[in-house]
């Protein structure tokens, strides 16, 4: 009888995991464009753009994930955001820079769910469900430890020539494909995916519905599932439009790309610090505890950053959120989702992300643009507030965890 059929996808999923986290642009993207003549409503529209695509996209590549594969979709991923690196590099119009965001949501998304389900349901055949909090956790450090590495370096090569930081980075996407080619596909219903896989258009409608309808249901029968999407991807939408504007913010100040870079390494290394022992203050605080912990953290950042000259300081500081929800958030609702649907409602998860960035990032940026950027981070963090003070008292007053 065979054992551990799938142990293999862990270590290629934290060497792939390492690959798509070395984007050298990520921390200069904006910085980049700003400096080609692109205003901040421009960027704001773009990242809008991103978000819109992806809010749209999203049930339709979960259900690609579901039915041909997790590898396929990963795949297919990573060919999409190298095509977008070139576009956003060498695109002089703004319609051009709409199609390499175009591509960049779609590489996204065909990551986004299958990425946590093929290592989920890796460890579920393997009868190894148990190991995925610390596997995750270890997954989420080695995306950090990347993201500092990709931060350093990425800056550094920006102060030297722009071409540097793209080109590294769409062959770090390459590497990382190459890599997903030898994944195993965990076969968990593979009958019904060899039934639909004959017609393209006629699967992914199939798809939409039953799975759709299918998965509100399982929202239906596990509301907590709802809550914790819904609270989990307000935060971090907070978290993302801080990292993407404090690129100009900084440069405002007189930062250079390579001092930039060295603050969003160190944001990445108390992020990693956190993740790795997610575990560890999951068990001493409970999953209550957590909920409660990363707004308030939330809230002190925001408001910190947009009213102190130590916004670089606060930046940082905000990194032990984003390393202590990652990991625990994905772990409950993985407990919680049937493995048929996991792709599909993780997907549901960045839809939900992705409507609070189009909600929130273009108005960020029409307010730096015309005013200031320190007022358009001072009404995102009474935005915040307005929206996490009620919830906090939801969860204060809620003793009865079934209900969350």
């Amino acid at each position: 009888m065979a054992l551990k059929q799938y142990t293999r996808n862990i270590a290629l999923s934290y060497a792939f995991t390492v690959c798509m986290n070395l984007s050298f642009t990520h921390g200069i993207w904006m910085i980049y464009l700003a400096s080609r003549g692109f205003s901040l409503i421009q960027l704001g529209a773009l990242e809008a753009i991103f978000h819109i695509t992806s809010f749209l996209m999203e049930v339709p590549t979960g259900s690609v994930a579901d039915i041909w594969g997790r590898k396929t979709s990963r795949l297919a991923g990573r060919v999409c955001y190298a095509l977008s690196l070139v576009l956003m590099y060498w695109g002089p119009t703004f319609w051009l820079q709409i199609l390499a965001f175009v591509l960049s949501a779609l590489g996204y998304n065909l990551e986004s769910g299958a990425g946590d389900a093929l290592l989920y349901d890796s460890l579920l055949l393997d009868a190894d469900e148990s190991r995925y909090l610390s596997v995750k956790g270890r997954d989420e450090l080695l995306y950090n430890v990347a993201s500092i590495i990709a931060f350093l370096i990425g800056g550094y090569l920006a102060s030297v020539d722009y071409i540097l930081a793209f080109g590294l980075t769409i062959l770090s996407s390459l590497v990382g494909f190459a890599i997903a080619l030898f994944f195993r596909e965990p076969v968990i219903h593979e009958e019904m995916r060899k039934e639909e896989r004959p017609s393209l258009v006629k699967s992914i409608a199939h798809s939409l519905k039953t799975q759709m309808v299918d998965s509100m249901k399982v929202f239906a029968s596990t509301p907590r599932i709802a809550f914790l999407i819904i609270f989990s991807e307000s935060l971090f939408a907070f978290m993302i439009c801080l990292f993407f504007y404090l690129q100009n913010h900084w440069t405002n100040l007189g930062y250079t790309t390579d001092v930039i870079g060295i603050i969003f390494s160190l944001h990445a290394l108390v992020a990693a610090l956190f993740s790795v022992n997610a575990h560890r203050i999951e068990r001493a605080i409970g999953q209550k505890g957590i909920l409660i912990v990363c707004p308030i953290l939330l809230l002190f950042t925001l408001w910190t950053v947009a009213l102190t000259p130590y916004s670089a300081l606060f930046y940082i500081l905000n990194g032990s959120l984003e390393g202590l929800l990652a990991p625990t958030i994905s772990t409950y609702l993985n407990r919680l989702i049937p493995s048929r649907f996991r792709a599909t409602i993780l997907s549901f998860q960045s839809m939900a992300y992705s409507l609070f960035m189009i909600m929130i990032f273009p108005l960020v940026g029409l307010i730096g643009s015309l005013y200031s950027l320190p007022l358009a981070f001072s009404l995102m963090a009474f935005l915040a507030t307005v929206l996490v003070v009620p919830y906090l008292v939801l969860i204060t007053r809620n003793k009865n965890r079934r209900k969350l």
